[in-house]
């Protein structure tokens, strides 16, 4: 059932069972698994079906740490959130993600790789991806041999691609309005989070919009996901989960850099085994990355971040008329449906004829004079001082707005540039040529540095993770191993904002098997669940 706030009785008072705050792909997947369990589910979204510039204003704010995206722009605010424009690129944590490591600070999650393990299998067939297999495996379907690194050196991994991108739109999720467990509520921002006398149960919440309309929820239990910006706002807002001074801590992206280039050397044949996607057997997209292996992660004190290769302008050059052109229609384009639509197809047609042209484009364009560079995708170590705070000024319905303090470590670039330096040694050895690392990973003073003409998302991929992170304690983290807030007990968190670390996989597949662990916990935990659990089902 779909209901607008902006159209309801202004006394209205909602209850329910369960209550989720943020309609994107933590919420939506969240509330499908709620409501097959029989639980009664209200999904409230700030925004509407579409998109909206008054709604979205609500996510402005200040950034004054390193150079970031413009805060209004950085997530949407409507049903299916972000995930409207999201490319439909998925991969899985290494097990080393979620381990203590002694050189990465403040690593280490409460729960492993094995405790996620079902679930990320259950997210995949979700999206309609294949089963996840070994990397050796999957080379010789692709019809390409695996890059000879030596052991212990670098290794390769795959991103995988879902057949359809636009997975949570409203047109999407059908099910959940014809569904008689949830009720979807638009146009509803939280205005505040109220805790009980005792102050260990949330009581309720104050929902409003810029209509003018409010009203107040009550449920038995309720879930952030509002993502990794957001959500901290919301707890900040609140003074909720903040005894230790962790929320809106530890903020980390998938930071974008130019690595280096190839300088002399057997470009086809590196670019046959590592350039672009590629289809298995059965139709099924992937892209190669290349990493450290665990070993070398463990041997040089570095992080799991990941590069690949591509012909990309020399830097300082002047960008290409089209791609200046595309680039600039995209951004002054607001998000709606029909634009989402425009981008998406032209989209498709690009990622097609790389497809068909494969190696022979990036060959042809380094032959008249673009660099053959790696485009790094890195992890960021988890850094306390990178956050989100409260911003002095506040929004259209009085909360304050987010301020984004966005730092990096001496590790993140460390891992760089010994990655970039390890991939120059291996590809000597291997006989195909010479490659020159970055010069601005010998700048002593520069700790990252973003380059406009690797990407079009230049500076990261819109990855907001850490801000309220999973902990052994309240003392070094937000929420539990379960995703409840340390010391409330119907209060819980879903979505990247939780991760302990950001390795160097996408978190859309991440936070879709963190969401259907948390739905099997509280349907555990809530004696009304009508059926056996979906996990149970599959």
């Amino acid at each position: 059932m779909i209901i607008d706030l902006r159209a309801s009785d202004p006394s209205t008072r909602f209850e329910t069972d369960i209550c989720i705050i943020g309609a994107g792909a933590a919420g939506i997947t969240l509330a499908r698994q709620l409501g097959d369990c029989g639980l009664r589910v209200l999904l409230l979204e700030s925004g509407g079906v579409d998109f909206e510039s008054g709604i979205q204003a609500l996510a402005d704010g200040p950034s004054t740490g390193h150079d970031y995206y413009p805060l209004a722009d950085s997530r949407l605010r409507f049903f299916g959130g972000t995930t409207a424009i999201w490319g439909g690129r998925c991969a899985e944590f290494n097990p080393i993600d979620y381990e203590r490591r002694d050189w990465v600070p403040h690593s280490g999650w409460p729960i492993s790789q094995d405790d996620l393990r079902p679930y990320y299998d259950q997210a995949r067939a979700l999206l309609g991806l294949p089963p996840r297999e070994s990397t050796q495996a999957l080379w010789p379907q692709l019809g390409r041999s695996m890059p000879g690194f030596a052991k212990d050196s670098l290794t390769t991994d795959f991103w995988q691609f879902t057949p359809e991108t636009e997975q949570f739109t409203l047109r999407k999720c059908t099910d959940l309005v014809k569904s008689e467990t949830i009720r979807v509520l638009l146009h509803t921002t939280v205005t505040a989070i109220n805790l009980e006398d005792g102050g260990n149960d949330i009581g309720s919440l104050s929902v409003g919009d810029i209509s003018g309309r409010s009203a107040t929820i009550t449920a038995q239990h309720y879930i952030l996901a509002a993502g990794g910006i957001d959500n901290a706002r919301l707890l900040l807002a609140s003074d909720i989960g903040n005894g230790h001074d962790q929320v809106g801590r530890y903020f980390m992206e998938h930071p974008h850099a130019r690595g280096g280039r190839m300088v002399e050397g057997k470009f086809w044949r590196l670019l046959k085994m590592l350039h672009g996607r590629m289809r298995d057997r059965n139709g099924h997209m992937h892209a190669p990355l290349v990493r450290p292996s665990q070993a070398m992660q463990k041997r040089e004190g570095i992080l799991n971040s990941a590069f690949t290769l591509a012909a990309r302008q020399a830097p300082q050059a002047n960008m290409v008329a089209p791609v200046k052109a595309y680039n600039g229609l995209k951004h002054a384009l607001s998000p709606t449906k029909t634009n989402r639509s425009l981008w998406l197809n032209v989209k498709k047609v690009t990622t097609r004829f790389n497809e068909m042209a494969g190696p022979l484009r990036p060959r042809l364009l380094a032959a008249m004079g673009w660099d053959l560079t790696t485009i790094i995708r890195a992890e960021q170590a988890p850094n306390p001082d990178s956050r989100v705070k409260l911003a002095r000024d506040v929004d259209a319905l009085g909360m304050p707005l987010a301020e984004l303090d966005w730092r990096f470590s001496e590790l993140d670039k460390h891992s760089v540039k010994v990655m970039m330096q390890e991939f120059a040694t291996q590809l000597e050895q291997m006989g195909i040529g010479r490659f020159d690392p970055a010069p601005w990973l010998d700048e002593a003073t520069t700790l990252w540095t973003t380059d406009s003409l690797i990407s079009a998302h230049a500076k990261g991929g819109y990855h907001h993770m850490g801000t309220t992170r999973m902990s052994g304690s309240s003392r070094a983290g937000v929420v539990d191993a379960n995703c409840r807030v340390h010391g409330v007990n119907n209060l819980y968190v879903a979505g990247s904002s939780v991760f302990a670390t950001s390795g160097w996989a996408n978190p859309t597949l991440g936070i879709m098997a963190l969401s259907l662990r948390l739905a099997d916990h509280l349907a555990h935990q809530n004696a009304k669940a009508a059926r056996p659990l979906s996990m149970a089902k599959a």
